[in-house]
């Protein structure tokens, strides 16, 4: 996919960070963009600013909590049914939970799993199908420099971006597997400047408050904030999706290093 006029992206966690940089630049591209968010405040705030720029036509918001499959699907729905297709989705949203291995209670890890990956999946199951019978698309998986290696008091962050490295490979064979012409690619940004750090502004009420032992180490929340500050802008990352869809790359890497 090289020509991006009038086409139409759908993109979650489109709020902030990442996602948004994604829906405005795709919007700048020419594309009508479907936002998704489970921040509403922010949902129809950084909507209102993209109507603002491209043309209430061209933008919808659509309230979305990857975790459930019937949000999703709804979001689809609200998609085709307000623009009639959808050519790039982005499964863009992303929490970031961590903590020692040994510590990190259940309701956490099932709240990173069903965000940072059984999203992932119901956006595939939501999008891919419609795609296919278009015969057109592209998906775009945000996992993490974190998904292909790891590191200390993240297990269930690195946990899951490996997953959805593994999901998206296996999704581009499957594709290929069937003769499909949607095309896959999985974005792994190191440091961007997101809101990643500030994971638990969205925590559900289900989900306990972190509750750090005496003797944790108190200043690696400040260290991550640091670096996500000093990180890329998300609109440079955006550029740099935009043009691996173009080439028809899998693989989207944000830094050399990765």
């Amino acid at each position: 996919m090289d020509d991006f006029e009038g086409k139409v992206a759908v993109v979650t966690g489109a709020a902030s960070g990442i996602g948004l940089g994604l829906a405005t630049r795709f919007g700048r591209e020419g594309m009508a963009v479907v936002l998704a968010d489970v921040q509403r405040d922010a949902l129809d705030g950084a909507a209102a600013t993209l109507a603002g720029e491209l043309g209430a036509d061209r933008v919808l918001a659509v309230p979305t909590d990857v975790r459930h499959e019937e949000d999703v699907l709804a979001l689809a729905e609200a998609a085709f049914e307000r623009f009639g297709t959808a050519h790039v989705l982005c499964n863009n949203a992303g929490i970031g939970t961590g903590g020692f291995a040994w510590m990190v209670p259940a309701d956490r890890w099932r709240w990173i799993v069903e965000v940072n990956l059984l999203g992932v999946a119901h956006g595939i199951r939501a999008f891919v199908p419609r795609m296919i019978e278009q015969g057109e698309g592209h998906v775009v998986n945000t996992a993490s420099a974190a998904g292909l290696n790891t590191g200390p008091v993240m297990a269930p962050y690195y946990a899951t971006k490996h997953a959805v490295v593994a999901l998206s490979e296996s999704l581009h064979f499957d594709l290929q597997l069937t003769g499909s012409p949607v095309g896959v690619s999985v974005l792994c940004p190191e440091w961007v400047r997101t809101n990643i750090a500030d994971s638990e502004r969205n925590r559900p009420p289900e989900v306990a408050e972190v509750v750090l032992p005496p003797d944790a180490p108190v200043e690696a929340r400040s260290i991550v904030q640091g670096l996500v500050a000093g990180g890329l802008d998300p609109l440079e990352v955006a550029g740099m999706v935009i043009d691996g869809i173009r080439a028809g790359r899998f693989w989207i890497f944000t830094h050399d290093t990765t």
